[in-house]
């Protein structure tokens, strides 16, 4: 099995360290080089891999650094290969991708970035999830329309409802308060934000979340249509 070690970075980013019984180890969107080779030396680890999920710089900005130190091949989207320099291994939903001994299955995901992707481990149970899915959130459609989010979201909506979703930031306090905005009357929503309240108080962070939590309260993944995801959108790009 597969294990995650969640690092903060930056000013609300998490970058991961994913670890396998057989030895392989892999850094996730390496935002801060520095802080996950620092990580790295702490726990004696080499990664083997670096995975990007999209071409924005808080999330690949420490591949040369991470790369430089470990020698490790870099795995991104073959989209944006162009964007994100020195990819090694480009991989689309085609890819036959393998970590750990596991098989990898690469989502395409558009919507945030044109070329974004997630990382799913069916055996492990996790998604790598990038700025696409968040903990009670999505990303800003900074490439992609609406129906692109909607249609990426729907896709790891139906993952199995045990699968841990790691993302790329910590935005769960305030996508959780907009969700509450948007569904007062929701219990799970509103039950999930005192929780989260009680977590941030404590400093700790709120990821994983889990797709069952996620169907239940994330009001971006309970849209019925692309129209009502991109009404919601634009609530919360005002929120």
């Amino acid at each position: 099995m597969i294990s995650v070690t969640l690092v903060p970075v930056l000013e609300d980013n998490y970058s991961y360290i994913l670890t396998a019984d057989n030895g392989q180890c892999a850094v996730i969107d390496p935002g801060d080089g520095e802080e996950l080779v620092r990580v790295l030396k702490q726990k004696s680890l080499i990664a083997d891999y670096i995975f990007n999920t999209h071409h924005h710089s808080d999330h690949v900005a420490g591949n040369h650094a991470v790369k430089s130190y470990c020698k490790c091949k870099l795995i991104g989207p073959e989209s944006e290969m162009k964007r994100i320099a020195s990819i090694d291994i480009p991989v689309n939903a085609q890819s036959a991708l393998t970590f750990g001994g596991e098989d990898v299955q690469v989502i395409e995901t558009p919507g945030h970035t044109s070329g974004h992707i997630c990382f799913y481990f069916p055996d492990s149970k996790i998604l790598l999830s990038g700025d696409t899915l968040f903990a009670m959130g999505c990303g800003r459609l900074f490439e992609g329309s609406a129906e692109d989010m909607y249609t990426s979201l729907q896709k790891l909506k139906f993952l199995p409802g045990d699968t841990r979703v790691y993302c790329g930031h910590e935005y769960t306090l305030a996508n959780a308060q907009f969700c509450h905005h948007a569904a007062p009357d929701n219990q799970d929503i509103t039950n999930r934000l005192k929780e989260i309240k009680k977590i941030r108080d404590n400093g700790a962070p709120t990821i994983p979340s889990t797709i069952e939590e996620e169907t239940k309260t994330n009001v971006f993944l309970m849209a019925k249509s692309a129209e009502e995801f991109a009404s919601l959108r634009t609530q919360k790009d005002n929120f």
